[in-house]
């Protein structure tokens, strides 16, 4: 099924097609093209230029292109993640907004380049000119840039302890910054005396511009300690030069209030409430109940997939603070800490959705009446081809027949093979768009 294939009524007759048409339609409010006319900002005396990065900030800088005047000038580069160039804008005669691609989550030399011409081409900026940066999330590593003392090859190790460590977004982040030269405030503090312009698309709880792509067009509240902080509290190693630079504070970052930012404007054009939104919207269309838990929820995927079964198995048995039927929605962003495998364990394959998904199938206990669906509005689910997964009541049963061990899954986090093995992988391909996790619990 497409995006485009939604269809306005849904029908509850098929749970699982109901809770991937739930997503499809989430994912569909958070398409650039639904609001990128409205918030773009009037033409400059002098030139625009369009800076981005983002799994989104393909469709993003296709979407401005096409609401830009044809006879304004407009030129500009934004990086996105592998595969996730909008197919019409490959398809283009001519685009005056060039779009590179690089790696994610672990960035690579086509993502230090692109930052690379990003700060070059802020060169010469005039207080006559205008800068529109195009911000979502996955910037954080398709933007890198490594601060003095340190090497790509150690940006990618370190941004590889981060992703194991079970840091949080925010405390990955407020590190990245310390240790980039264009994150944290840093691209928009090269663009002044311009004017800068950011649109962003939300993929953190709490929609804090500061962390999207660790917030290269704002200012950064956090410090050089919190960053040090960080390090010690998830073991992460960096230099021992870096570790002097951060303690005497040289790699500090703008602050609030500095006059870098004076004249800048932010606009939030897309966010995981309005998609959850939209997803309880058409669920209440259809005659369910329906309730956003939250879209700000963190925590260890499993153990959230284990909360939402254990609210799931209450209003299945009438007691819980819903009534059925109905859906429980939340985003978020949870975590995946990499454990010791047991002895002479593969190491497995899978996201935090498909995480979420064994911890709801563990909780739930094959509860009878209940399905979920977990997947990332971006399409991929960590670094596979799946966006998710979904959890049916026979989920259990039939990985025993397939003969699979939940428990053992769910030790190597291997959450990939076991909903493969049974059929129930979600896969979208890229959406061009991220607006973080999606979970739908339907109970009947």
């Amino acid at each position: 099924m497409t995006l485009a294939s939604v269809p306005l009524e849904l029908s509850i007759s098929e749970p699982a097609q109901f809770l991937r048409q739930l997503f499809d339609i989430a994912v569909r409010r958070a398409q650039p093209a639904m609001a990128m006319e409205s918030h773009l900002p009037g033409l400059p005396t002098g030139r625009t230029l369009v800076l981005g990065a983002g799994k989104a900030a393909g469709a993003m800088a296709h979407g401005l292109e096409k609401a830009w005047p044809v006879d304004a000038p407009l030129s500009g580069v934004v990086v996105t993640r592998y595969g996730h160039v909008p197919p019409q804008h490959r398809n283009a005669a001519a685009s005056r907004i060039e779009i590179v691609e690089a790696a994610h989550p672990v960035p690579d030399e086509a993502g230090e380049a692109a930052a690379q011409r990003m700060l070059a081409l802020t060169a010469g900026l005039s207080q006559d000119d205008l800068v529109i940066c195009l911000i979502s999330g996955g910037g954080s590593s398709l933007l890198t840039l490594p601060a003095e003392g340190l090497t790509l090859a150690d940006k990618q190790r370190i941004n590889q302890q981060l992703l194991a460590s079970g840091a949080t977004i925010h405390e990955m982040n407020t590190l990245r910054k310390h240790l980039s030269r264009i994150k944290g405030g840093r691209l928009a503090a090269a663009c002044h005396p311009a004017r800068v312009v950011t649109l962003a698309i939300s993929d953190v709880p709490g929609d804090d511009l500061a962390v999207i792509a660790s917030g290269p067009t704002v200012p950064d509240a956090s410090t050089c300690a919190d960053a040090l902080e960080v390090i010690h509290r998830y073991r992460i190693d960096v230099p021992s030069s870096v570790m002097r630079d951060l303690e005497r504070g040289t790699l500090e970052t703008p602050k609030p209030g500095s006059a870098l930012f004076a004249g800048h404007s932010t606009h939030m054009i897309a966010t995981p409430r309005q998609s959850l939104e939209a997803a309880a919207d058409a669920a209440r269309a259809a005659g369910l109940n329906a309730c956003v838990l939250s879209d700000e929820i963190e925590g260890e995927s499993r153990d959230i997939g284990r909360m939402h079964a254990a609210l799931a198995r209450a209003v299945a048995n009438d007691q819980g603070a819903f009534q059925r039927p109905c859906v429980l929605l939340s985003g978020g962003e949870t975590a995946v800490t990499l454990t010791r495998l047991p002895e002479g364990a593969k190491p497995g394959r899978g996201g935090r959705a498909g995480e979420f998904c064994l911890g709801l199938a563990e909780g739930l206990q094959a509860q009878a009446g209940v399905w979920g669906l977990a997947a990332d509005t971006d399409g991929i689910d960590g670094v596979e081809d799946n966006a998710g997964a979904l959890v049916t009541p026979d989920t259990v049963a039939r990985g025993k027949a397939a003969g699979l061990s939940l428990a053992d899954h769910i030790a190597r986090h291997d959450a990939y093979a076991y909903f493969q093995a049974i059929g129930d992988l979600v896969v979208t391909g890229p959406t061009h768009t991220n607006v973080n996790d999606f979970r739908a619990v339907l109970i009947l």
